[in-house]
């Protein structure tokens, strides 16, 4: 497996996508015709996305197989969206209709503890796309149940080297993690160096759906922070941490027994302790990749710049317990 060929390829398939769905997102927001009552802008941004992305990663790496969101079975059923789809993917790339479909539903893998395979989120941060905010395209490739490349494509994110939108990220394994310019100049991510939680800002998602923002509230003043969260949709939060614009992410569980999936969380990873940080669930364990669609032996997620981690950890686990004991009394 050539790393540099495959960094390479990855790399141009986020940049392709993050122009495919940035002109989407601009169409939703610029043009109330854009989309028909029966179509969700988002839904086509995902086919596109993963369409593109898939038949990009294929092309580059045939051997490698794909764990996507999404599938193409309702897609086949309905011709007209399947030609939008192809025609949008035709801005960056010539795809027949019948590649497209194809391609989307390369991403069927299961995953496992053995293989190497590609995980792909099209589109994370459903919401924030609808509203012109926030998302992210999140790629990770996993070797044997260990994430050992990531990259997030954050077009509405302001990067903080250039001062410009559009902000692509990649880490490998042991090498470190950058951002890339769209020259390809790139520059070295790294943790923010707070090492007192009263200076410490922590980051948590705009959806309180996506994790409890009052048990976020509870946890801040137990751990002495004063600063206020900084609140941003998708894995765009993995980012903020890795190019030190917060120093803690918590993605707290809504509710007992919910798996989280891996797309939703291995690019991001993987830059973020590239960058220098501190990765586990609430319990202070080891995120485990290696077990299908899903981290089902783990609840949540909390990263931090390492500095305070096993702090935060003890902070979360009093106040999950105390609101779960509270909530079956």
């Amino acid at each position: 497996m050539n790393k540099d060929h495959l960094q390479e390829a990855a790399i141009l398939a986020v940049r392709g996508a993050m122009n495919i769905t940035r002109s989407l997102q601009y169409e939703l927001l610029n043009n109330d015709t854009a989309f028909k009552e029966d179509e969700s802008p988002v839904t086509i941004a995902d086919y596109a996305a993963q369409a593109y992305i898939n038949g990009a990663l294929t092309k580059a790496s045939p051997d490698i197989p794909i764990m996507g969101e999404e599938d193409a079975d309702d897609l086949r059923s309905n011709p007209e969206m399947l030609s939008r789809i192809s025609a949008i993917v035709n801005r960056e790339t010539p795809m027949t209709e019948t590649e497209v479909a194809d391609y989307i539903d390369l991403g069927s893998y299961p995953g496992g503890a053995e293989g190497t395979f590609w995980t792909l989120d099209p589109i994370d941060g459903t919401k924030g796309f609808l509203r012109g905010d926030q998302y992210a395209i999140a790629l990770g490739l996993i070797v044997d149940g260990k994430v050992m490349m990531g990259l997030l494509g954050c077009p509405n994110l302001v990067s903080p080297n250039s001062g410009e939108k559009g902000f692509l990220a990649y880490a490998v394994d042991g090498q470190g993690a950058f951002e890339i310019s769209e020259d390809g100049t790139t520059f070295p991510l790294q943790v923010d160096e707070c090492s007192s939680l009263d200076e410490a800002r922590l980051c948590e998602s705009v959806e309180s759906g996506h994790s409890s923002h009052s048990a976020s509230f509870q946890i801040a003043e137990k751990l002495g922070i004063k600063k206020e969260p900084y609140r941003i949709d998708s894995q765009c939060k993995y980012a903020a941490v890795a190019f030190a614009a917060a120093s803690i992410y918590l993605r707290l569980p809504v509710k007992k027994g919910y798996e989280e999936k891996i797309w939703d969380h291995a690019g991001g990873y993987k830059i973020v302790e590239e960058a220098g940080g501190t990765l586990t669930d609430i319990h202070g364990n080891a995120l485990d990749f290696s077990l299908g669609h899903t981290l089902k032996n783990n609840e949540g997620v909390i990263a931090t710049n390492g500095q305070f981690h096993k702090e935060v950890v003890d902070a979360v686990v009093e106040v999950i317990s105390a609101r779960r004991a509270a909530a079956e009394a």
